[in-house]
């Protein structure tokens, strides 16, 4: 199989998405970081485009058709709404670009569809807001992998895994800093 339909079919996993083909593209499939970048992005965006057209008409048929579903999406979308609409009242459209941006795990093309989804954005505003998304997830993706392949390269795998290691370090540090102060506040 061609590393670039490789490279399209990852970016297409729920999990995956980007984040894990871009690195895969460059490390494994040498390709260069154009390919990578572009070939991921598509990739990420066909889900995307089927979710946001295809969701909603097979969760009104599933409701129509049988109870438990009609009772399913009616707690969904009366919890989502009531838990997250304020954020998404107060950030708007920047919620759903930044949420789709932050390259993590659960964060992503998928749940930013599923988010449209359950707040009832049309697919006309919601798909621009998540290609914006990917496309800064996926230039962060590749900067941190073009950064980690240098780090190796010249400094070999033991600096890398400092590196990696010293941020894990730093962001639990940070966590721990902003919990201990969060509850500080609270007294």
């Amino acid at each position: 199989m061609l590393p670039e339909f490789q490279t399209f079919l990852l970016a297409m996993t729920p999990i995956g998405e980007l984040r894990l083909s871009i690195p895969l593209a460059l490390t494994v499939y040498n390709l260069n970081w154009f390919s990578a970048y572009l070939i991921s992005l598509v990739g990420n965006l066909v889900p995307v485009v089927l979710i946001l057209l295809f969701l909603e008409p097979v969760a009104q048929w599933l409701s129509k058709h049988f109870r438990i579903f009609q009772r399913f999406f009616s707690w969904l979308f009366e919890r989502t709404r009531r838990k997250y609409n304020s954020g998404i009242e107060k950030y708007g459209p920047l919620a759903l670009i930044l949420f789709v941006a932050i390259p993590l795990p659960i964060t992503g093309a998928w749940t930013g569809s599923l988010i449209a989804f359950l707040f009832g954005i049309s697919f006309k505003k919601a798909f621009p807001l998540i290609t914006l998304g990917v496309a800064i997830a996926g230039l962060i993706v590749l900067v941190l992998t073009q950064a980690g392949i240098t780090i190796e390269r010249y400094f070999g795998w033991s600096a890398l895994i400092g590196v990696l290691l010293l941020i894990g370090v730093s962001w639990l540090m940070y966590k721990k800093f902003r919990v201990k102060n969060k509850n500080n506040l609270n007294l």
